[in-house]
């Protein structure tokens, strides 16, 4: 079980809206990108952070409700397994109780300077999960 998960507030900007008055779609992706970033970079040692870039592999998108230009909304970020190279989030965006999106990607982690996939060090992912829970 994953020991850390990350509650990532989110900006709606004007240029969000689309022409139906809500936030367009496209900027989910968006949104769940620098949440995850955002979960790495707390969660990781700094060394870690320094040494790896993650690209997204693929994103599966649950679309509940609109979001509008004054919500409050966050992203709930939870790392649910690494595999590799891969690291596989769930992310569901929320306005209060309110579930907007539901959204599970996967990521594949480059070495910074290469930028060749490499695996993450099994100590890393054991600071996520703990030893017991692989």
């Amino acid at each position: 079980m994953n020991k850390t998960t990350l509650s990532h507030p989110i900006s709606i900007l004007p240029h969000d809206i689309d022409f139906m008055g809500h936030v367009n779609n496209a900027n989910y992706l968006k949104w769940v990108q620098e949440a995850v970033i955002a979960h790495w970079q707390k969660f990781a040692p700094k060394e870690a952070v320094a040494a790896h870039l993650w690209i997204a592999l693929k994103h599966e998108i649950t679309y509940r409700r609109p979001a509008f230009l004054d919500d409050n909304v966050v992203a709930e970020v939870v790392l649910k397994k690494v595999h590799g190279a891969r690291a596989f989030y769930e992310t569901v965006i929320q306005r209060g109780e309110e579930v907007l999106a539901e959204i599970t990607s996967s990521w594949c982690c480059v070495d910074a300077d290469t930028h060749r996939p490499t695996r993450i060090a099994r100590e890393i992912s054991d600071m996520f999960f703990g030893k017991a829970d692989k």
